[in-house]
This record gives C-alpha cells, sequence and structure tokens, in this order.
C-alpha cells in the first residue's frame, strides 16, 4: 500500500484503488491531496498489471465533500496560491478523465462540489441509496468554468445541469440515477461487493477492446475539428491483430474463460 497523510493507494489483483482519506472532513480535498491524487494514478497508469482503477472516500460519511474550506487561509489567500490551487485541481481532473483504463467512482454518503466534478471525470460512478449530491456554487458566489460544465451537461443535457446549478441543493442518489449522475443505486451494504465484482469483470475482459472503446467514446463527445479518428482506426486495427483476439475466438470454441494479456 501506498499513502500519503491524508491519500491510500493500494493494489488488487488487476485493480487499483485510490482513497481519499480525511474522514474528519467528509474528504474535504487539499492542494497535498489533489497533487497526491495525479501522482498516484500515474503509478496505476504505468502498472501494466492494472486494468482498473477505483475512487472512493474514507470513513463512511463521504466520497468527497468538496475543497478543505480551512486550508484556504494557507493555501488560497494570495493569487499565487489560488493559481497553484486551481494547476492542481485541474491536472487530478484531467489525468482522471484522460486516464486510459476504465475508472469507477464508488461513492458512499457526500458527493459535493470538487466531488461531483471528479466523479464526472470517472467512466462510471456506482453508490449508495443514502448519498447525496450536489454544486453548491450559487451559494457560495463560486464561477465554474466551461469545461466543468461540459462535463456535467455531456452526462446529464442541459436542464438538469441547469437544475443542479441554479438550485444548488442536496440531490438524493434516486434523483441523480433518474438524471443519469450514476449508473447504480446500492443498499450501503452492498457496496463494496458490488463494485469490487464489477471491476474484476471489467479487468477481465479484453483491455485492448475495453480501452480502445473508452478512447473513441471520448472522441465522440469531443469537438468534431478536434477528433483524432485515426487513432480511433488505429485502436481498431490493434484489437484485430492481437493475440488476445485469438484467444477470445479460441476460448470461446473451447467453452472456457479467455485469458487476455493486453497484447
Amino acid at each position: 500500500m501506498s499513502q500519503t497523510d491524508k491519500m491510500l493507494s493500494h493494489k488488487e489483483g488487476k485493480v487499483g484503488y485510490l482513497t481519499f482519506n480525511n474522514p474528519e472532513r467528509h474528504n474535504a480535498v487539499s492542494l497535498e491531496m489533489w497533487e497526491a491524487a495525479s501522482g498516484f494514478l500515474e503509478d496505476f497508469k504505468n502498472d501494466k498489471n492494472i486494468r482498473v482503477v477505483v475512487v472512493t472516500g474514507a470513513g463512511g460519511k463521504a466520497f468527497i465533500s468538496g475543497a478543505d474550506i480551512s486550508k484556504f487561509e494557507k493555501e488560497r489567500s494570495t493569487q499565487e496560491g489560488v493559481d497553484r490551487y486551481n494547476v492542481a485541481v485541474d491536472r487530478a481532473n484531467d489525468a482522471f478523465y484522460s486516464f486510459p483504463k476504465p475508472t469507477i467512482a464508488m461513492i458512499r454518503g457526500y458527493c459535493i462540489g470538487g466531488g461531483v466534478g471528479l466523479a464526472l471525470c470517472c467512466d462510471m460512478r456506482i453508490c449508495t441509496e443514502g448519498s447525496k449530491f450536489g454544486v453548491p456554487a450559487a451559494k457560495l458566489g463560486l464561477g465554474y468554468r466551461f469545461d466543468g460544465l461540459k462535463k456535467l451537461v455531456d452526462l446529464v443535457g442541459p436542464s438538469f445541469a441547469k437544475e443542479i446549478f441554479f438550485t444548488a441543493r442536496q440531490f438524493t442518489a434516486a434523483e441523480a440515477q433518474m438524471m443519469g449522475l450514476v449508473n447504480r443505486v446500492l443498499p450501503d451494504s452492498e457496496l463494496e461487493s458490488y463494485v469490487k465484482d464489477y471491476a474484476e469483470t471489467i479487468a477481465a475482459n479484453a483491455p485492448l477492446t475495453v480501452d480502445s472503446v473508452k478512447y473513441i467514446v471520448g472522441q465522440a463527445v469531443t469537438d468534431e475539428s478536434k477528433r483524432n479518428l485515426k487513432k480511433c482506426d488505429d485502436l481498431v486495427r490493434a484489437c484485430f491483430a492481437s493475440n488476445d483476439y485469438k484467444e477470445g475466438r479460441k476460448a470461446f470454441m473451447e467453452k472456457r474463460k479467455p485469458a487476455f494479456t493486453g497484447s
């Protein structure tokens, strides 16, 4: 297990786990935590054995409750501090959003502000029935930049995105699922086992196929002028040229589970 004071990272088979570990403040995130998160993701990215990453919060009461306001005087009281903080947040969110392997946000409890922003950067969001979601920017006078809003609009559509921001209220897990903000809502006692099984199911599939679909879906929601269709085609061709494609066909004919290597 790797860790900093407020971040934890460990690996179980082909699944990497990243935990925001500030439970006394409902996993409010400081500058140090954002910077550490980017480093742990880089480790998962470079580890060829890791095929899926699960992101969660410690303590059982929150995924992430937003920024750690107690750190603002130290970290965001000057323009230089604000700029450094914003760079760290952007770098971490970009690292999650552009991560080449599947990511799952495992959410229990409060998912507020920057927690919603980070969850939007993951491929899937699975939460408990008691989870709460909200972006209180309009109660604090904060501005939200285009990239963050676009991710929300791409997921839930413009009307629900406006409702989330205009009201600045907290939404239930059922409401979040109805809007398309989360993929699955589970009883509290089932969350870890369900996500573990889901992650391992994905990790057992052909990584070249899974990772290519992640990239191509990302291109589908990118401005048409910026799409890299050549890379999309190259990734598809690589699947058909792979040993895993041969293994998949062979395993199907032999009525057994395939053993994919990512090559």
